[in-house]
């Protein structure tokens, strides 16, 4: 008997090679960053890179944009879109970037869903009597067995003119519709307009300026390949609520699920970020944020406002104290020039942007969350000697003038003509997280400029 052998030749296998790609990086202060990103690193992946090496507070506010300075378009690029794809659909004729910045806004529809889908706006065929709960009001949207639809007036801009034509648009799964007659929403009556899967929605920057836009809520539909910006679909709304809700719809559409896991998907140490040494600092949730008394053997929680005022006033001394230590030191770049930590305290904090104006602070609320809470502290164009806090809620930004008391030769700060004193800005700040006081909500997120 004989032995025979066969030889097998195996096929080659071929190694994965990811493609890398040198992209560039804008911060809101002008400065910028060049990262190479291979094909498999995303927008989350790029954002938590530069919230390490900036040591910055970990959440996923922090958000990438696609802006098209040019054409006046800006668009939140989803965490979980890789950024060769998203630098790949740019053509050779647009000037074209991204930035990266806070965005409050981008998921607090998950928390707070009601606020963006306003009820004369939305409308679901398969819950309950229009009385669902938040909660089941976001599941329809994220549900394929379910479905919701966006309905309400646009201007749209004609194709090929200036002018701007309103009418009655209707939003949902299989894409974006308009009336041919009235508010009718009868079949025969509904006209295509365009659907979401090759195409991404963008806000408008300078809408009016650029494209003689109505109003200053415009947003657009923009195909997502290179050479598409011939084929702009713009629309504006009435108001900011329902531009919002516009938008929103259109991105849980569009993403479905995805969003979600993108929201509750917490920051992990992956690959991208694994040389970098520095620890994130721990985000703090605003329920978490209680006044403490520690003179005892144990911590007591404060429950009282007036309690908790009483003892931040006596605190007030030690505050100065360290504050000008700190201050005064021989190597403190500040020390010389500060005559009182009060005056100067406040100088390092990220809330404070010094001496922007009025509309400055606005545009930067704005680009930064239209939710309530989100708020800055800023030098008073009107009195030298003054203070402004800006501060958003019910999707406008209210400004409140911060005045400087003297009594016995302390310096305090308040803003509710007297009724509520502060040894300074920081103490102000905090307090106001707590309580709102006479403000209309309490001080949540406030606005941050980084440098890359």
């Amino acid at each position: 008997m004989s032995l025979y052998t066969r030889r097998v030749t195996l096929p080659a296998i071929t190694p994965i090679v990811l493609q890398k790609r040198v992209i560039k990086v804008h911060s809101e202060d002008d400065t910028c960053r060049a990262l190479e990103v291979s094909s498999d690193v995303t927008a989350r992946d790029v954002c938590q890179l530069l919230v390490l090496k900036n040591q910055c507070t970990t959440d996923n506010s922090w958000t990438l944009f696609e802006q098209y300075p040019s054409i006046g378009l800006e668009r939140v690029i989803e965490d979980h879109e890789p950024m060769i794809d998203v630098q790949s659909s740019w053509g050779m004729e647009t000037n074209c970037r991204l930035c990266f910045r806070k965005n409050y806004a981008k998921y607090e529809f998950f928390r707070n869903p009601l606020h963006f889908f306003p009820e004369h706006m939305v409308s679901v065929s398969n819950v309950m009597n229009g009385n669902e709960s938040e909660s089941q009001l976001i599941q329809t949207f994220l549900s394929s067995s379910s479905y919701p639809e966006v309905h309400g007036y646009l201007h749209v801009k004609e194709q090929g003119k200036k002018s701007w034509k309103k009418l009655y648009y209707v939003l949902r799964r299989s894409g974006l519709y308009f009336s041919t007659k009235g508010t009718s929403k009868e079949p025969r009556h509904l006209q295509y307009f365009c659907d979401f899967s090759n195409n991404d929605p963008y806000m408008l920057v300078s809408g009016k300026k650029i494209y003689g836009a109505p109003t200053n809520y415009g947003f657009c539909l923009k195909p997502n390949k290179a050479g598409g910006t011939k084929d702009l679909k713009l629309l504006c709304a009435d108001d900011e609520q329902s531009r919002t809700c516009w938008v929103t719809a259109i991105r849980l559409f569009k993403h479905g699920i995805q969003l979600y896991q993108n929201y509750s998907r917490p920051y992990s140490n992956k690959s991208v970020c694994s040389a970098l040494t520095p620890s994130p600092k721990r985000s703090v949730s605003e329920n978490s944020l209680v006044a403490m008394d520690f003179s005892g053997h144990e911590g007591r929680v404060i429950e009282s406002s007036a309690e908790a005022l009483s003892v931040a006033v006596e605190e007030r001394l030690a505050w100065r104290r360290k504050s000008c230590l700190r201050l005064s030191s021989p190597n403190s770049p500040t020390g010389s020039q500060c005559l009182t930590p009060s005056t100067a305290i406040h100088m390092l904090q990220p809330w404070f942007h010094h001496k922007i104006s009025r509309e400055e602070a606005q545009n930067l609320i704005t680009q930064q969350g239209i939710i309530d809470g989100v708020f800055l502290l800023r030098d008073s164009q009107s009195n030298p000697n003054a203070f402004v806090l800006s501060l958003c809620h019910g999707q406008k930004i209210k400004h409140f003038q911060i005045i400087p008391l003297e009594e016995d030769g302390e310096i305090f700060y308040t803003l509710d003509d007297g009724n509520t004193r502060f040894a300074d800005l920081i103490q102000l700040v905090e307090f106001y997280q707590l309580n709102k006081g006479v403000l209309p909500c309490r001080l949540k997120h406030n606005c941050i400029k980084i440098a890359l």
